[in-house]
């Protein structure tokens, strides 16, 4: 007993500081003290934040229903990625979160590819999502039911409120979220120290190390040193601790994702007049692209570029023309992104979290999701205060090979996409470095299309559906259809690509739009708010 962890000193607080705060008193209760430095003076952009589907495992743990949540947060859902001009016929395409039906053994993708000249284009004739997103559909009806029966018994209480781990989730949840990341911090900061966790105001001035290399407290202005077993940096793409003080290398992605910088923004909309997407979109302009990310109250935007090939000024000018006249009196706040990893998440006694571990770009919302797989696997690795080294080792392969994974889905957008008209998207199919193992893959995936047994097998997040999508969407289709096909029957295939329109139009017929629910929700909250007032 004398050696377990009694003291967590969390340095950031943020989205990543605040979540690792309040899923780690959850986890640990009164047995661990967990106390979070944040500087008062250090503000976040809250632009709007997309996330992964599997965050809902994050609220259910935490016990956090969306009613409550998410009007706190300006929280929306999202159902899907939105690509445009991705390809060389500018024709956009969507990356939902639903995955294939499977048809005689074989997902109803490989289908498509034998039939595809008596069908529509693949998201369409594969999924019902899309239809939803055109039609600016909720995922759930006014009385909460979801849209998806396949997983309706996980949104109940009894079903949904128990911890479960990404790595292990063997369903696929049908919407995430999109919420203002600066609000969502200041909820989860409300939750966390209602149940016990220490938050302190102050200036980090310093990092003071142990004789053995571990951190043995940070200094800060107003209240001196403040101790801990374990520390966990949560301070962006500073990395006060874990680079600065434990000088642990950082590991850059640029030659595989050559976008460095942004430019973000909040822009108004009339949601009651245009209704709201429930969908991230993602814009490819001449040295990037652009996100648009719709909250309930506005919208957030960002151009995502390479500053090899724009300076800020000319950046910012593109990004003003994309969005037009709803950008005239914004204010553009301009980043430049640290993209790659940390050699190690884990050093001594102090866990990176967050951007100060690994960030690639905002492509495919993985912010929010490195922070939950961090948190997740911290917890599975937990320490005693010798901090073994089997369980420094089982985190850092884990979080090393989900970071690389999805480094590697990323370059895809990129490579696969027939796209090569600017300096900038030449440049993509001249100058990125493939691993040797997405190099392979992407040779195989010229004969057939990607299936559970030819991605990357180490968890990062996507499965093959994801794969496939990217690929016809970006123009990198294979040669011909799985030749097994030429043997079977194609009668119950064409049977599903019927039952999917059909449960598409009704879908669409019968959900009430994404505005609507919303609103809803957030009438019913504020009349709770009123009564317990």
């Amino acid at each position: 007993m004398r050696n377990q962890v009694r003291t967590i000193t969390i340095v950031g607080g943020g989205t990543a500081g605040w979540m690792t705060a309040a899923y780690l008193n959850k986890v640990f209760g009164e047995k661990i003290s967990i106390r979070l430095v944040e500087s008062p003076t250090i503000s976040t952009i809250g632009v709007g934040e997309a996330t992964f589907s599997t965050i809902k495992l994050f609220f259910d743990y935490l016990e956090l229903d969306e009613a409550d949540w998410m009007p706190e947060c300006n929280g929306s859902y999202k159902l899907a990625i939105k690509f445009v001009d991705w390809n060389r016929e500018r024709r956009h395409f969507y990356h939902p979160f639903q995955r294939h039906e499977i048809v005689d053994g074989f997902s109803i993708g490989e289908w498509w590819l034998k039939l595809k000249d008596q069908l529509g284009h693949y998201d369409y004739s594969c999924f019902t999502v899309p239809y939803l997103c055109d039609n600016q559909r909720s995922p759930r009806y006014l009385d909460g039911r979801v849209y998806d029966a396949k997983v309706c018994d996980y949104f109940q209480p009894d079903m949904a409120f128990r911890k479960n781990m990404l790595s292990n989730l063997t369903i696929q949840y049908p919407y995430a979220y999109h919420f203002n990341a600066g609000l969502l911090a200041t909820y989860l900061q409300k939750y966390a120290v209602r149940n016990g966790v220490v938050h302190i105001k102050d200036d980090v001035m310093d990092v003071r190390l142990a004789d053995d290399g571990n951190i043995r407290g940070v200094v800060t202005r107003e209240q001196g040193e403040i101790d801990g077993d374990l520390f966990i940096d949560c301070t962006g793409f500073r990395g006060l601790l874990i680079n600065k003080a434990l000088k642990e290398p950082f590991i850059s992605f640029s030659d595989a994702l050559l976008c460095d910088s942004a430019i973000a923004m909040q822009t108004p909309r009339d949601n009651a007049a245009q209704g709201m997407n429930p969908y991230t979109t993602a814009t490819a302009l001449k040295s990037g692209w652009v996100w648009n990310i719709p909250l309930y109250e506005r919208d957030g935007a960002g151009y995502v570029y390479s500053s090899a090939f724009e300076t800020p000024e000319q950046a910012e000018r593109e990004f003003r023309k994309h969005l037009g006249s709803a950008a005239d009196k914004c204010n553009a706040h301009h980043i430049k992104m640290r993209i790659g990893r940390c050699r190690n998440a884990w050093v001594k006694n102090c866990v990176a979290i967050g951007l100060s571990n690994a960030f690639v770009e905002p492509l495919e919302s993985t912010g929010i999701f490195f922070i939950q797989h961090g948190i997740e696997e911290l917890v599975s690795a937990f320490p005693d205060r010798t901090i073994d080294p089997a369980f420094v080792n089982q985190y850092n392969k884990a979080l090393a090979r989900c970071v690389d994974g999805v480094k590697d889905f990323l370059t895809i957008h990129y490579v696969a996409s027939n796209r090569e008209d600017t300096p900038f998207w030449k440049a993509t199919k001249e100058e990125i470095r493939l691993s040797e193992e997405l190099e392979s893959r992407m040779q195989q995936w010229k004969t057939n299309f990607p299936n559970p047994r030819n991605i990357n097998q180490n968890y990062h997040g996507f499965e093959a559906y994801s794969y496939s999508v990217m690929l016809e969407g970006l123009g990198y289709l294979p040669q011909r259809s799985l030749p097994v096909l030429d043997h079977i029957g194609d009668g119950r295939a064409q049977e599903v690509f019927g039952e999917i329109s059909e449960r598409a139009n009704f879908l669409t017929r019968t959900l009430p739009s994404l505005y609507e629910y919303l609103s809803s929700i957030r009438k019913t909250h504020r009349q709770l708010e009123l009564q317990s007032e």
